[in-house]
Parts: structure tokens; sequence; C-alpha cells
């Protein structure tokens, strides 16, 4: 989400939007449709994990890479850990921030660490793939880049340092995307704690390149969106981005050239899943509106005082 007071550059439109993300909300019920296509994304982010990162030791920046390193010290399987740690996280999320944690993101953060211990069940002891950490990190960056990709598609967030970053967001008004790097790079860093350089390194790569990508997979190489809508249901779209996105917006008056009839153009800027919540809701309360969509390379803004 863009952060507050956004003026987007060479457009002279200014656009201000609360800063603190939305990725984790969910405030309506879950579709089957969704909790489908959600176990279905978590289980290849799983798969990934187990499959490729667990035995490659490549700890590419996640709760889960977390989980492998406690794991050197703490005499309990990666699933177990990475349960606690959700747990945790969720907790200390909810006390430092509130309850803005919904549905998915609990589901996802329980799940992950169920199909892990189904897999430790199942492939107890598995063993590298390829035997060369190099092509396990490839692997595990596709593969859980589809997953991760199946997971935003329904606004979902398979949590971990996810609730981190949101934590650094918020504290050290730090935009989420940075602080979601920062997170990344320190569980990668943490990799020295136990394992060789050469796999710190790797770690570290598979951090930076990992986030490439994973925004290729799923935005292209442009994160945030200025969508122009034009409808009769202005009011109830406005509504819906400043109280369900948390995001915000102008309004500009424009005149067709057709019939010179005065409609309301609502402007907006929203970042990967705002985006696609956004065009399923006009598309559910008008069909018929007509929306332009321009990728947006550069923001400049100033943060509001809290």
């Amino acid at each position: 989400m863009c952060p507050s007071c956004v003026e987007q550059v060479g457009e002279g439109h200014t656009l201000f939007v609360d800063p603190l993300e939305r990725r984790m909300s969910m405030k309506s019920k879950m579709s089957i449709k969704e909790i489908i296509t959600i176990s279905v994304g978590t289980l290849i982010v799983a798969a990934a994990v187990y499959f490729f990162m667990l035995p490659s030791k490549v700890s590419i920046g996640s709760g889960a890479a977390l989980a492998m390193i406690l794991s050197n010290y703490i005499p309990l399987p990666v699933s177990a850990i990475t349960l606690g740690l959700n747990i945790f996280l969720l907790i200390i999320g909810f006390i430092l921030i509130g309850p803005e944690f919904g549905a998915k993101t609990v589901y996802c953060a329980i799940l992950m660490p169920g199909y892990m211990a189904a897999f430790e069940f199942l492939f107890p002891g598995f063993q590298s793939i390829t035997s060369d950490p190099l092509l396990d990190m490839v692997c595990y960056i596709l593969v859980v880049g589809i997953g991760l990709a199946i997971l935003f598609s329904c606004n979902a967030s398979s949590g971990g340092l996810d609730i981190v970053a949101k934590i650094m967001n918020k504290y050290l008004r730090m935009d989420l995307g940075q602080a979601m790097s920062v997170s990344g790079m320190l569980v990668a860093l943490a990799s020295a704690l136990c394992y060789d350089s050469k796999t710190v390194v790797l770690s570290l790569l598979g951090t930076y390149f990992g986030g490439m990508v994973v925004d290729h997979f799923i935005f292209g190489l442009n994160i945030k969106r200025r969508v122009c809508i034009i409808s009769p249901r202005v009011d109830d779209i406005v509504h819906y981005i400043l109280h369900e996105l948390h995001s915000g917006a102008s309004l500009n008056q424009t005149i067709g050239a057709y019939n010179n009839v005065v409609h309301k153009e609502i402007i907006t800027i929203v970042d990967k899943q705002e985006y696609k919540a956004l065009m399923d809701y006009v598309r559910k309360v008008d069909p018929k509106a007509f929306v332009t969509v321009y990728s947006v390379s550069e923001i400049r803004y100033q943060p509001k005082e809290r």
C-alpha cells in the first residue's frame, strides 16, 4: 500500500494513503474456493521449504528459514518450531498492532507447519534432490514464487516475517517492502551462527533474488498501480478504498466529449494485493465501470505524523 500523503510523480495529483498495509487483513469470511486455493498455495510453499530449502540449509529470509536456524539449538522438528514462531508472532502482532490479522493469516500460519509436519512424517530425513545447494536455492525460489503468487491472488499471507515487517512499518516508520527486505536479510545473516560462509552468501543472494522473482511472478516489474475509475457507484467504491483497503483516493471531475455529461473520476494508487482486491470489488458492484490502469515506477510522499 502506498504511504500516506502520496504525490504521484508527473501526474499532478495528490493521493492521501494510510501507511499501514492491509496485506494480512481479512474481515469477511473465506469462501470454499478461497480455502481450497489458499490451501494449495500454502502446500506449494511448504513443499518448497521442505524439499529444497531445508536440505540445502540455505536460509532464504522467511519464518521457516528462522525456524531452520533455531532447530540447530532447539531439539524439535522444524515444523514445530515454525508453528511456535507463527503463534508467537501473531500474539506479538495482536498486542503491538491490534486485531489486523484476519482469518486468512491465521489459517496460513497454522496450515504451513501442518503441511511441514506431514512431510516430516511421510519423508523422514529427506535429502537434497540435486545435491547442490545452489540448484536447491534456485528451485526453492521458483517453486515458492508460484505458491506465493497463488496466496497473493487471494489476498492471503503466510504470516511469519510479514508480521515482523508490519511491526517495523508501524514503529520504525519503514516502508513495508523495505521492512520485509531488512527482516529477510537479518534472518539470512543469522545463518552465520550455524552454517559456513558459502551457505551464508547463498542465503543473502537467495533472499535478494527471491524477492525479485516473487514480484515478477505476481506483478511483473511494477509494484504500484494507478487506477482511475469512472462509475455511478462512486460513494461505494471510495468507501471501500478508504475503509476496507485503508488506502486513499482523490476525485476529479471529467466531462464526456460525446454528450458533455459530467462524471466523477476516482484516482487511487494501490499495491499488488490491493489492486486485485479493488478490481474484484469494482467488478462486483459495477461490472460496467470504466477503469484505466497505469504502472507507477516512482512515487514521492511525506509520511503523516503518528
